[in-house]
């Protein structure tokens, strides 16, 4: 028995060391226990070892920045990444060191640097711009933007020189005024574009003298209008466009550099030098407002997105016209798409698009009202984001009136296909009310009799040309055999005589003061 009992306590004992002996998986209750973890092998450990120090080496060898001087530590990379804007604001390069060559000049001048220093920075901005459009130039996101990619680079070329070309200047006020130029001289392509625009329709007016097509109003047939007549109202609105344009170009000609941050400076520098030497109006008056305003891009984008819906009228109007349903138009196959599975579609695909581009133009403008109104004097890091919108507006509104232009020169008016659709919508309707004014009777009262003849001839499944002077002058004893003189589009047409109407004198006065004016040959 006890021999029983001497094995049993053993084995016991001998199963509590081994359960104490090694790790076992905690029960229900037992949180505070953490399973040992194992050590990493050789191999892991250095591995391990050398990310470390390589992303202790990257720290210490990542460049100071330019403002860096009270800082202890460097930006994280996702704030450097969040932060740069050298992936867009690149194509300021060319303004960028145009205002740094006028800069430095004036600092030469002004005893700010010396006249040896002056030299090597020109010369040193003039290798770097032709490095850039050699596509040779490293853009560097870690310096941030297009004023410290190039400030640095002139810094590692030509030394200590180049820690001067920043007297007297902020990014604050260096930026504006790279914005300006780049807006100055992209309205200059704008308006050269509409310039073409407006040739291309009115030699397409030329082409089609003396062609009548229905006008609408509601999109209902109103009137007989001549084709040169409406073409020439998209001339009148391009040419509103363009002075916007330029009205908008001569506000935004003054110069923010020498602001710096929004201050000003108590360095003396001469701001009308740098204007002048920008081809500036004047210096703005006010620091602050020089480095916190963007009214000039806002009014320059609210000029391209009045362009852009009258472009986008154009283009819905020539997508009409050149449907089954009204085949006014015939664009050529240089012009037109087709369909990957419908293979005989022929669509106006480049005036759809610039009907549907007119959206981000649009949407340009509403981004940066929304950017800017909500921003304290003066300049605050959100204006970084002013570019983007800016750029694309540019770039969309630019290919918007290149591929209006092309169209323009591409179609064929389809004149039988027309002639055949006039007499339908009584559009001699009007003329006739007018004959009846000149015969002394009220405009009211001969609005009225007319109508009652439209309503006869809708009965009848005529035209007001097609009834007899007996049916006539059962709605007024005031017609008579001259009336046939006003019936028919023709005559309709003939009728018109007032300033800017669609008479065949008035529209061959405008034909002609828009060949003298665009200098078409």
């Amino acid at each position: 028995m006890e021999s029983l009992t001497s094995a049993s306590s053993t084995s016991s004992l001998l199963s509590l060391r081994s359960q104490f002996s090694k790790p076992r998986t905690p029960s229900v209750g037992l949180t505070h226990w953490v399973k040992p973890k194992p050590k990493p092998k050789l191999e892991v450990r250095c591995v391990l070892e050398a990310m470390n120090n390589a992303s202790a080496a990257a720290e210490n060898d990542k460049e100071v920045k330019l403002w860096g001087g009270r800082f202890e530590e460097s930006v994280t990379d996702a704030v450097e990444r969040f932060t740069e804007s050298i992936s867009f604001d690149k194509e300021l390069y060319k303004q960028d060191i145009m205002g740094s060559r006028a800069h430095a000049s004036m600092l030469a001048k002004q005893g700010l640097m010396s006249m040896s220093d002056r030299d090597s920075i020109l010369q040193g901005l003039d290798e770097i711009e032709r490095s850039i459009e050699n596509g040779e130039f490293v853009w560097r996101t870690d310096r941030e933007d297009v004023h410290m990619n190039i400030e640095a680079a002139l810094t590692d070329k030509i030394g200590e020189p180049a820690k001067k070309l920043h007297t007297a200047r902020s990014r604050n006020d260096q930026v504006s005024t790279d914005f300006r130029l780049w807006c100055r001289d992209a309205i200059d392509k704008i308006v050269a574009r509409i310039r073409h625009l407006q040739v291309s329709m009115v030699i397409l007016a030329l082409k089609n003298e003396g062609l009548i097509v229905p006008g609408y109003t509601h999109l209902q047939r109103a009137q007989p209008v001549l084709l040169q007549h409406l073409l020439l109202a998209y001339v009148e609105q391009l040419e509103r466009d363009a002075s916007r344009l330029l009205d908008c170009r001569a506000r935004q000609n003054f110069s923010p550099l020498g602001a710096c941050a929004l201050a000003g400076t108590g360095l003396p520098i001469d701001r009308f030098m740098t204007s002048d030497a920008l081809g500036f109006t004047a210096p703005l008056r006010n620091s602050i407002d020089a480095v916190s305003d963007r009214d000039f891009v806002l009014e320059f984008l609210s000029a391209n997105s009045i362009t852009a819906v009258h472009l986008s009228r154009l283009g819905e109007e020539w997508v009409l016209w050149a449907s089954e349903e009204f085949g006014f138009i015939t664009p050529s196959d240089s012009v037109s798409t087709g369909s990957s599975i419908m293979p005989q579609k022929k669509n106006p695909d480049p005036m759809e698009l610039v009907r549907g581009k007119s959206a981000r133009v649009i949407g340009d403008l509403v981004t940066l009202l929304t950017l800017c109104k909500g921003l304290p004097l003066a300049y605050n890091r959100d204006l970084q984001e002013d570019k983007e919108p800016a750029f694309d507006s540019v770039k969309t509104i630019l290919g918007m009136l290149e591929v209006s232009a092309e169209f323009a020169q591409n179609i064929t008016f389809n004149q039988e296909r027309i002639r055949k659709a006039l007499p339908a919508g009584h559009l001699d309707a009007t003329t006739l009310a007018d004959y009846l004014v000149k015969k002394g009777v009220p405009f009211r009262t001969s609005h009225d009799i007319v109508g009652r003849s439209v309503a006869l001839c809708v009965s009848k499944g005529c035209q007001l040309q097609d009834l007899h002077l007996k049916e006539l002058r059962t709605m007024s004893p005031f017609f008579d055999e001259d009336v046939y003189e006003f019936l028919g589009v023709e005559n309709a047409v003939k009728k018109f005589s007032s300033y800017g109407s669609t008479g065949s004198e008035c529209v061959a006065s405008q034909l002609d003061y828009w060949v003298t004016k665009l200098e078409i040959k």
